[in-house]
């Protein structure tokens, strides 16, 4: 059942297009006229208050009905209300000598209302589509009973001229009156649809409902609904007669009360009825059975009984009438509509306030909910209440409505100002000759896009927006967008690119100058180089370095830019949590910027520079809502097979980056997501053993570090052995960077020592240190400048032509100067800076001091690892393993004791500490276990593990440990513990245990390696299928450790403890347990004399 013409919005727009009709009333017992307006989707009071009389009985309701087709009822216009948004006439006042309207109703036809319901009082139209309902109605017109229930469907999307059930419903409704039809009918499609303006006289509630009976004939002999309809203009409305006798171009007339009807049927019979004057008397709409419709038996609902005096009743009724009057302040319409229902009522407003509650619910657009209730509610308190809330909600609306009409419309009066001046400034710099400065912008602009060589797409969005800048005022905020774009579309390098070079020797000295070691990475950047050299050209890559911290992952990066003469560029995205710093801001604000990668191609000016994107792995995990996922923004970037036409969200244009060489860097592959990680080349980074760490420090960072100081030509020097010392008893992590840190801290210490020797110097002394401290630097920059010119550049200068700061520089000199000055030219010497001349210390050479062991604590303090390892004689129970992390390998000890003695009352327990996780506990429950098992076979005699209640720790508890490697330690521990027997302290394993003995495979292991090294471990245990691991480990990684390749625990058992015999294992605790067993023999005996007592 659609609802279109019916709608109740009554917004400000809706109320300005309704129409206003005028009628006079033709009744002599009228006391006078009254002007009435209806809005468009609002229904209109028009029902004056209402004279008691008798009720008629139903024999004269038949006679009623037949006689009333020649009466003259009142009805509404033709078409109210309708879809087409035309206006509808008012109603006329209703007479005062009409009859009560009956307490009994027959069966009447029941329509279900969408979304609102209807109130007393207040016209609606309704469009009906049902040919049933159609046809019903119609039959029911000719009968002249053209009355029908109106109910509210509960659920608002329902749409429906049939009510199938009750629970479909609201029981509370109205009494509804026909007044008047349209009939359309669609020329096309053949759909006939009717439209009905429906005057609403009381409430009634549903007694029982009759559904759409299923043996109804659809097809009823009744006269045919509407005139033929031209087959030519489809959608055309034509009038009907229906019991009001109006034709097309009458003017409406007031609905009819059913007891007026029933008065005028009994002057006038109805001799063609089409049922027995017998079944009308009994069922007087029994013609409506024959249709699949639903029929509903109704009673009254009236309202409670109140005073008329009232307090509550009179403030409410105040209250509404205080709101009305401000909705009326805000709304002409409304203004209208509140008159024509004050006009409407013959008494006072506080005699009626049933009516008045119904107005206020019918003009809000209300929930269904509020206005159902408003229906349903009999205590006319609660119903003004309830009214009143309704009410103040629409004012709150209108007031917004109004708020907001009123900044749009001082915002557009501003916009319109600005225009005007805009113009007249335009007109005033056009009569005075001055530039704005766009041309100039422009031709800079184009003059930029010449040397590049745009492809086709870009250079077509490149045209659009110069144009569109041309049309752009200056002044305008989108004049600043299209310039930034244009500025930033020219400063990308199409089509620019530098030269690649491809020389292996010259590739394989700077990566020797620049780093120690790293041969793995080097031996691959020559590969990259190599196959470069064979195809004439470089592929962007994707290489991944992982690695503990400090270990040259960053500085690498740069030195394969520097062997592949290519320009570098670094970013990180650490923490980073928004794709817009990967893939660019949307060009919706101002202020909007590029991604990082274009912001690379605009620093380096190449199409082809390598991009270090530092820190993959530490990218936020937790994703905001409006931030996205930034790793999956990187795999776009980093797969070779999109990455050709990259589409940065500000640029919006498709940017070729498959020529970029991409590098990142991560301490651990564990956070990284793998569809992301299947995209890179994984080279990993170990750490550095002692002689690594040596040779880097006397190449590198002493020299680096000591030049910072200030101590490049003082003989200030750290021996070897002082090194070696730093480096065991103060930098054992994997990396040089902490290395570096106490190799600066001790130059910083020297250059003190150096300044409290020699003294500051003074006066004359003054002048002439400061006179040799210049003559050096002269010294030092012409031997840089030869250097520089004997020096092989090895590739071509990349193109400057688009240098970002040379040409703001150049615009802001020229806007800068007025017109026909020239500006003054300064020498270099006045544009520079005048610095301060500090008096240089001038060291003689005979100075001279060498960094010991011996003095090393003066320059770093105590050493901080005073021994090799924690244990320099391991007690039975304590065993070394090796463990693994994103910051290289570390040693690990297991520390196993016996909490209790060997008692009667032991009970076997294992407690574990050391904030170990989910695997490790796994692995103590398995090491366990196989223990138990091992000793029981090789050592049946050993109980030890009977009563054993033990005690397993792995220091340093407040670091969290966790790991699949450790399962051949705990055992180890377990079993060292039970055979009382302690391990050598040089001793080193790792490795994962099965329930059976089986050593699984590591990781790590050269990490591992490296830590046992800087342990001082001798020998080291690891899984057989790690032997290929092992082989590919450098000499000098492997040199000064034994190895040993277990597959299964007896092979380690037997190095762990070679000497020890089974007998020897068996008597391990036989004190403890013959003792034991005595005391339970003791026990026993003294039992048995207790029960022969």
């Amino acid at each position: 059942m659609k609802r279109n013409s019916g709608s109740e919005n009554h917004s400000k727009k809706d109320s300005d297009d309704k129409g206003k009709t005028h009628d006079k009333s033709e009744s002599k017992d009228e006391e006078g006229e009254k002007d009435e307006t209806t809005e468009k989707d609002k229904e209109t009071p028009a029902k004056p208050e209402d004279t008691q009389s008798k009720t008629e009985s139903k024999s004269s309701s038949r006679k009623a009905k037949a006689s009333a087709n020649g009466s003259d009822t009142a009805a509404g216009g033709a078409g109210s209300g309708s879809s087409s948004g035309g206006s509808r006439p008012k109603p006329k006042a209703k007479p005062h000598n009409i009859v009560e309207l009956p307490e009994v109703y027959p069966k009447i036809i029941a329509l279900p209302i969408s979304r609102r319901p209807l109130f007393p009082g207040f016209y609606k139209a309704v469009i009906i589509s049902d040919i049933n309902v159609i046809k019903a109605i119609k039959e029911s017109l000719d009968r002249q009973y053209p009355f029908i229930g109106c109910f509210l469907f509960k659920d608002e999307s329902m749409e429906s001229d049939v009510i199938e059930s009750k629970d479909q419903v609201y029981e509370t409704g109205v009494l509804a009156q026909i007044t008047s039809n349209v009939y359309t009918k669609d020329s096309e499609t053949g759909v006939e649809t009717l439209t009905t303006v429906l005057y609403p006289h009381k409430r009634i509630r549903i007694d029982e409902l009759y559904p759409p009976s299923a043996n109804a004939s659809s097809e009823a002999e009744v006269s045919d609904l509407e005139t033929p309809v031209d087959e030519g203009s489809a959608g055309e409305t034509e009038i009907i007669e229906g019991i009001t006798g109006e034709k097309e171009g009458d003017e409406p007339k007031k609905p009819v009360e059913p007891s007026e009807i029933i008065s005028a049927a009994e002057k006038e019979d109805v001799s063609d009825s089409l049922i027995s004057p017998a079944e009308e008397e009994d069922n007087p709409t029994a013609f409506l059975e024959k249709y699949p419709i639903t029929l509903v038996n109704v009673s009254n609902v009236e309202d409670e009984k109140y005073e008329k005096n009232d307090p509550v009743i009179n403030s409410l009724t105040a209250a509404i009438l205080e709101v009305l009057k401000e909705m009326s302040s805000l709304n002409k319409s409304f203004s209208d509509q509140l008159a024509t229902f004050s006009a409407s009522l013959h008494s006072d407003i506080f005699n009626c306030p049933e009516k008045l509650a119904d107005f206020a619910a019918a003009v809000t657009a209300g929930e269904q909910n509020d206005l159902q209730e408003i229906l349903e509610c009999q205590d006319v308190a609660k119903r003004l209440e309830k009214a009143l809330t309704v009410l103040k909600k629409e004012l709150m609306n209108k007031e917004m409505q109004k708020k907001i009409e009123k900044d749009i419309e001082e915002r557009m009066t501003k916009r319109h100002r600005e225009y005007h001046l805009n113009e007249q400034l335009k007109w005033i710099k056009k009569e005075l000759g001055i530039d704005d400065g766009r041309e100039k912008l422009i031709a800079k602009l184009n003059e930029r896009a010449k040397k590049l060589n745009m492809p086709p797409d870009v250079k077509k969005v490149y045209d659009d927006e110069i144009n569109k800048l041309q049309t752009l005022e200056p002044m305008m905020s989108e004049f600043t967008v299209t310039r930034n774009y244009l500025d930033w579309i020219t400063q990308i390098p199409w089509g620019v690119q530098s030269k690649d070079n491809y020389s292996i020797e010259r590739a394989r000295k700077i990566l020797n100058d620049d780093h120690y070691g790293l041969q793995d990475v080097k031996d691959r950047i020559l590969e990259f180089i190599a196959v470069g050299k064979l195809l004439d050209k470089i592929n962007g890559k994707i290489i991944c370095f992982v690695g503990p911290p400090g270990v040259g992952k960053t500085s690498i990066g740069k030195s394969i830019a520097k062997a592949l003469n290519r320009k570098f560029y670094r970013f990180s995205v650490g923490g980073l949590s928004d794709v817009a710093e990967i893939k660019g801001h949307r060009r919706t604000y101002v202020g909007a910027i590029p991604g990082r990668v274009v912001q690379a191609l605009k620093k380096t000016k190449t199409e082809n520079p390598l991009i270090l994107i530092d820190e993959i792995d530490k990218m936020s995990r937790t994703h905001s809502v409006n931030g996205g996922d930034p790793s999956a923004a990187l795999l776009e970037l980093l797969d070779p097979e999109q990455n050709n036409a990259f589409l940065d969200n500000y640029m919006d244009v498709p940017i070729d980056l498959s020529k970029v060489l991409f590098v990142c860097t991560a301490n651990t592959l564990n956070t990284i997501p793998l569809p992301l990680l299947d995209r890179m080349e994984v080279i990993e980074i170990s750490g550095y053993i002692e002689d690594e760490k040596i040779k880097i420090a006397e190449k590198y960072l002493a020299p680096e570090a000591k030049k910072h100081a200030g101590l490049e030509h003082v003989h200030v020097d750290i021996t070897e052995e002082a090194l070696k010392t730093l480096i065991k008893s103060y930098c054992r992590e994997s990396g040089v960077r902490n290395l570096k840190k106490q190799i600066e801290k001790i130059y910083r210490k020297a250059a003190l020592n150096v300044v409290e020797t020699v003294g500051d110097p003074e006066g004359a002394e003054a002048e002439e240190a400061i006179e040799a401290s210049e003559e050096r630097e002269i010294e030092k920059r012409e031997a840089k400048e030869k250097a520089a010119k004997e020096a092989d550049s090895g590739s071509e200068e990349v193109n400057a032509s688009l240098g970002e700061e040379a040409d703001s520089k150049l615009e802001a000199a020229t806007s800068a100067t007025p017109e026909g000055v020239v500006p003054e030219k300064k020498t270099p010497t006045e544009d520079k800076e005048v610095k301060n001349k500090v008096a240089r210390i001038v060291v003689p050479d005979d100075y001279k001091v060498d960094v010991t062991p011996e003095n090393l604590k003066d320059y770093v303090g105590p050493p901080i690892f005073i021994s090799d390892r924690l244990y320099q004689t391991t007690p039975p129970g304590v065993v070394m393993g090796l463990a693994w992390t994103s910051m290289g390998g570390s040693s690990l000890y297991i520390e196993s004791v016996l909490e209790h003695a060997l008692t009667r009352d032991s009970h076997p327990k294992v407690e574990r500490t050391g904030q170990l996780g989910d695997v490790m506990k796994e692995s103590v429950s398995i090491a366990y276990s196989f223990a138990k098992g091992f000793m029981a076979s090789r050592f049946p005699e050993n109980k030890f593990f009977d009563k054993a209640q033990i005690h397993l720790h792995c220091p340093e508890g407040a670091t969290p440990k966790d790991g699949p490697s450790a399962g051949v330690t705990i055992t180890s521990s377990f079993l060292s513990l039970a055979l009382n027997r302690p391990l050598r302290p040089d001793v080193a394993m790792t490795g994962e245990i099965t329930l059976t003995g089986k050593v699984l495979r590591i990781g790590g292991l050269k990490e591992k390696t490296l830590a046992a090294k800087r342990s001082g471990v001798k020998t080291i245990i690891f899984p057989k299928d790690n032997e290929v691991d092992w082989k590919e480990l450098s000499d000098n990684v492997r040199e000064g450790l034994d190895h040993v390749s277990v597959d299964w625990y007896s092979d380690a058992f037997k190095v762990l403890f070679p000497d020890i015999t089974e007998e020897e294992g068996n008597k391990v605790w036989k004190k403890e347990f013959d003792k034991l067993k005595e005391e339970e023999e003791t026990e026993r005996q003294r039992m048995r004399e207790y029960r022969s007592l």
